[in-house]
């Protein structure tokens, strides 16, 4: 009898000590939490915001305190238009009721727009709305369409992407600031545009061909002229260079021709008479070359008219 009240006995203890190790190991897993370093944990207790924990290990009260962890440092999308595939994102869907809508001018676009926000303050993220992601996704779509709906069709297709992106990335993030549900809106991209049938999908394709074929036409007549400066540079630097030396070499032949002339001066001032005749007969052979020069040595009985000035000289002398 006494072996059965001690069998008893120790079974009740096995039971109580399990139980207790059991509530231990309940109570430490309820008050031991952990937050990686792109997360943060908002702790509240008794179901109002106490504290914000970063990346590490940390405890709580159990059943008493709650941490609801948040990714604060990961980038989330929002896909606008079309719907990717999880397992394969070359693979998507369209989304007909979001991506068609009608631009400036009046013409109907199929546009697609990928979206990147993140958290920006966790607590305002878990309790400012139900549901932020969704009231994020009406005010993008919202300025999509508004932005979309002032644009020609030549800008959505085309050129005028980027200034639409960025309008409605600057109008987005007004809109999102004023409701403050903690998050932040980072990107705005579209991710394709085109006319709803393929007939005008293609003439825009081909205006988007011809568009990048000018630029490309204008990139390579800039690097044409960029390597004919140097060229046309050293040509013009020649060309002074030629300049200068005919004109210091004009400058010379003056000096020396204005020297002659005072040297010429000083002669004809010692001597006029001669210095003159002189210069008569220097300047019928420069101008008269060949012709034979007389000298009139006439008296006035008549007896000689004219001595010819070549007998003065030996054969073949110089006039």
């Amino acid at each position: 009898m006494n072996k059965i009240n001690l069998s008893n006995k120790t079974v009740r203890i096995a039971v109580i000590v399990s139980l207790i190790v059991i509530a231990l190991i309940v109570l430490v897993s309820k008050a031991v939490y952990t937050v990686d370093d792109k997360q943060q944990a908002v702790i509240t207790t008794f179901g109002k915001v106490t504290d914000i924990t970063d990346a590490g290990i940390h405890f709580k009260l159990p059943f008493i305190q709650e941490a609801h962890i948040v990714d604060v440092n990961v980038m989330r999308k929002l896909e606008i238009g079309y719907r990717s595939d999880d397992n394969d994102a070359a693979v998507f869907r369209t989304v007909e009721n979001e991506c068609k809508m009608i631009t400036g001018d009046l013409n109907i676009v199929n546009v697609d727009f990928f979206v990147e926000y993140k958290v920006s303050d966790p607590v305002k993220y878990l309790f400012s709305s139900g549901q932020p992601e969704e009231i994020l996704k009406n005010l993008v779509q919202s300025q999509i369409r508004n932005v979309v709906g002032s644009s020609g069709v030549d800008s959505v297709l085309t050129d005028g992407k980027v200034e639409i992106q960025q309008q409605i990335r600057d109008l987005t993030t007004a809109e999102l600031d004023s409701y403050d549900i903690g998050l932040m809106l980072t990107d705005v991209k579209i991710q394709d545009a085109e006319m709803p049938t393929d007939e005008v999908n293609e003439a825009y394709k081909a205006v988007l061909s011809a568009l990048q074929g000018k630029e490309a036409t204008i990139n390579l007549a800039q690097a044409y002229r960029e390597s004919k400066i140097p060229e046309m540079e050293a040509e013009v630097k020649s060309i002074t260079l030629n300049a200068e030396y005919d004109k210091q070499k004009r400058i010379n032949e003056a000096k020396m021709q204005i020297a002659m002339f005072e040297a010429m001066y000083e002669q004809y001032k010692l001597n006029p008479d001669a210095t003159r005749l002189r210069m008569y007969h220097e300047a019928l052979q420069e101008f008269l070359p060949g012709t034979k020069v007389y000298i009139d040595t006439s008296k006035d009985n008549g007896t000689e008219k004219l001595l010819p000035i070549e007998s003065f000289y030996g054969e073949g002398d110089e006039k």
